[in-house]
């Protein structure tokens, strides 16, 4: 009787099912995404850039509420603070955060065309500041962090 978790040597494509030879056309395909254009998967590339921007907000509004002193002990922990609380708010209301924003991304739930809603902006931030799901990805090149609250990050434009 074959595992049907596969194992942790197995790859992304583990938890395929057996008639599936685990090479899709494109990233998305299982998914029901485009392949190019608005809706399409992206790369790492585009959410390093996104999240690099959204971190360098952060610290710059850090920056600003402790009075302008970059060598404060406090500031990492406002850095992550704050980068937090916009993160949650801003997904929560409109999608995507100032980053995504700049770069032309956006937070889509897979399962409906809704918004992402505060339950899985919230779940879904507190898993990206732990940093390791983020890193593992399956064969559509989704973080964990997007799997476990059903969204994916999608081209807006």
């Amino acid at each position: 009787m074959a595992r049907m978790t596969g194992s942790w040597l197995s790859g992304p494509t583990a938890a395929l099912p057996l008639d599936d030879d685990g090479t899709p056309k494109y990233r998305g395909e299982r998914l029901g995404l485009p392949e190019i254009g608005p809706g399409s998967l992206v790369g790492t590339g585009r959410r390093l850039g996104a999240l690099m921007l959204d971190w360098l907000m952060a610290g710059g509004v850090s920056i600003l509420i402790l009075g302008g002193d970059a060598l404060d002990s406090r500031l990492s922990s406002v850095v992550l603070l704050v980068w937090f609380v916009v993160g949650v708010v801003t997904v929560t209301l409109f999608s995507f955060t100032p980053g995504q924003y700049i770069v032309g991304l956006q937070v889509a739930r897979i399962d409906k065309p809704v918004g992402v809603g505060i339950v899985r902006a919230l779940a879904r931030q507190v898993l990206l500041v732990f940093m390791v799901p983020p890193l593992i990805t399956d064969i559509e090149g989704r973080g964990m962090h997007d799997r476990a609250t059903g969204t994916a990050l999608v081209r807006s434009r």
